[in-house]
């Protein structure tokens, strides 16, 4: 079984805020800095993404991707590889939990990358950090700077 690596963060917004961010796809390139290109290709019938392409330069980790999503209540979605031309697998999760009665958001992000190159599992586990770490900040910039739609 493939180890994953998983970080949080708080976010000075209502989970709701949080999740809007994080489902605004067509936003991506506007504030993650690994996501240079994103488009929505199926919604479910709640209007969300189910299969989303995405255009990824994360330093060592480059990549066109398709990624297919599960949503799980209003505050968890993961996803899933469906296509890649470095990647074999891409698995992660978004997992939003309400503190302070809601107010703010705790937010966890789970990662699992493996490529269809050799690389030492210490360098992949650095890359996985990195792409986790680099999103979470940009999530809370982006939320708490009320840039969301």
């Amino acid at each position: 079984m493939a180890e994953h690596t998983s970080s949080n963060i708080m976010i000075e917004a209502a989970p709701g805020e949080v999740m809007s961010v994080i489902s605004d796809f067509d936003r991506y390139p506007e504030w993650t800095g690994e996501v240079k290109e994103a488009e929505v290709l199926a919604k479910d019938d709640r209007g969300r993404a189910e299969q989303v392409r995405l255009v990824l330069d994360a330093g060592a980790i480059k990549d066109d991707h398709t990624l297919a999503y599960t949503w799980t209540g209003e505050n968890e979605v993961s996803w899933t590889l469906v296509k890649s031309q470095m990647l074999r697998s891409l698995d992660g999760t978004y997992r939003l939990t309400p503190a302070d009665g809601g107010a703010r958001t705790e937010v966890t992000y789970q990662l699992t990358v493996d490529v269809k190159i050799p690389m030492l599992g210490m360098i992949k586990r650095k890359a996985e950090k990195v792409i986790i770490d680099r999103a979470l900040a940009g999530l809370k910039k982006r939320v708490e700077s009320g840039a969301q739609a």
